[in-house]
């Protein structure tokens, strides 16, 4: 519009112009007929209306490009509202999936936690290797039967741990249904596992590793082995008690010529009938032996001082010109039991002792107590108890010594299990240790 009313003012004035002219000649009509003022007028007025179109276009342009620009401005706004709408959405998006991944891994650790708690509190122990046989995990229960330490065992070989029998079974078996084998700890204790064989394998079924799981069988056969002991004494027992009632009359017979002999005898023969009189006396003790084996036990309990018997028991047995270095250390200890047959019990296991040193060495009584027992530990620096017979020691007729009826530790096993006692030992080359627990009264605990 604006530029419409600019043309029509140049027009205006144009057209006043040339009236001005004309008017100027006296009325100007006579001019009309002069061709050069004609031309001039019209070319005057053609200028006008080229210029007129010109603007037009200009004008014209001018508006275009104004609309075309509003509405590249608008389409630009709508492309920069797209964006941000298009971000904010992401940025949803993003914190839609870290909620998710922050859910997903708070239940895998959950998941792994309760599966990890699982395996801390089975009481089978339990040890993992990778492909390449290197200890990847060990629960708290294999920490304490094999007296080990998880931190110090993650990425050993299997070997580091397990030697000999069990390394061999671990090597050469992904599978294994059940073998009872002999372990010994770091601290060169003996222990019976119960042990299993698994292949270890990941969801998709692939192989990464082994698995063993074991149960400490010590104490289990321990058990089976004092009760085959017990029935083996008890069959013994009674054998025994026939054989010295057998034995011992014809013993009395025997012992009663020699005496009848001994005095009608010649002087020279009084030599041999002393040696037959000693053999007497020795077949006498065995037979009474044989009886104490056999005859059940009468125990008579009284409340005493253990830790008082033993140490006077020692110190009477050991020689002053003995080279034994006797060690004692205990509290006062009270139990409920025979005096009289506990006193033969530790006057054998302390009489073993000194003949194991050769009257040389270390004997060490220690007495301590628990809540509910007393536990006696008599140890030795002599050679040792040899594997071979370690199992043979508490059966009766069995021994190593030219003189000995076989009879002494048997019957003091026989007095340790009738106190409702326990009695075990280790032994190795440089010394013997007997253990001897025995209730103590509620009263004295």
């Amino acid at each position: 519009m604006k530029y419409k009313i600019i043309l029509l003012s140049l027009l205006s004035s144009t057209l006043l112009s040339v009236h001005s002219v004309l008017s100027a000649e006296g009325h100007g009509f006579p001019l009309l007929n002069n061709r050069i003022d004609i031309i001039f007028i019209l070319t005057i007025i053609l200028i006008i209306f080229v210029f007129l179109y010109i603007m037009r276009l200009i004008f014209k342009t001018y508006r275009t490009g104004k609309e075309k620009g509003a509405e590249k401005n608008t389409r630009m706004d709508f492309m920069v509202n797209t964006f941000h709408d298009l971000v904010r959405k992401l940025k949803e998006k993003e914190n839609e999936l870290h909620e998710l991944k922050r859910c997903a891994e708070e239940r895998a650790e959950h998941v792994e936690n309760y599966n990890e708690n699982i395996l801390q509190s089975v009481p089978s122990g339990v040890i993992s290797f990778d492909n390449d046989l290197r200890v990847t995990s060990v629960n708290t229960a294999a920490e304490r039967i094999l007296a080990i330490k998880a931190d110090q065992c993650i990425g050993k070989p299997y070997n580091d741990i397990f030697h000999d029998h069990i390394s061999d079974m671990i090597l050469r078996n992904d599978r294994l249904a059940r073998e009872e084998v002999v372990y010994e700890s770091p601290r060169h204790k003996r222990l019976w596992l119960g042990l299993n064989i698994s292949p270890l394998k990941d969801k998709s079924g692939s192989p990464i590793g082994k698995i063993i799981i074991f149960t400490d069988l010590t104490d289990l056969k321990a058990l089976e082995s004092q009760i085959r002991l017990r029935e083996n004494l008890s069959s013994l027992g009674e054998m025994s008690a026939g054989i010295a009632h057998e034995l011992r009359n014809p013993m009395g017979v025997i012992a009663g010529h020699t005496r009848i002999l001994s005095k009608k005898a010649p002087e020279e023969l009084a030599g041999n009938i002393d040696a037959i009189n000693r053999e007497i006396g020795m077949m006498d003790r065995i037979i009474t032996d044989f009886m104490s084996f056999a005859h059940p036990l009468n125990v008579n309990r009284t409340v005493f001082d253990i830790s008082s018997m033993v140490e006077e028991l020692a110190r009477t047995a050991i020689s002053e010109d003995s080279k034994i270095n006797l060690s004692l250390s205990f509290d006062r200890c009270l139990i409920e039991g025979d005096e009289t047959l506990l006193r033969q019990v530790f006057t054998n296991l302390i009489q073993n002792a000194i003949e194991a040193m050769k009257d040389r060495g270390k004997l060490s009584i220690d007495i301590g107590k628990s809540a509910s027992s007393v536990i006696i530990k008599i140890a030795d620096s002599g050679h040792g108890i040899s594997g071979k017979i370690k199992d043979k020691v508490f059966l009766p007729f069995y021994t190593t010594k030219e003189k000995g009826t076989g009879l002494g530790l048997a019957i003091v096993h026989k007095i340790v299990i009738a106190h409702g006692g326990d009695i075990s030992f280790d032994s190795k080359p440089d010394g013997t240790v007997f253990r001897i627990i025995l209730p103590c009264p509620e009263k004295s605990s």
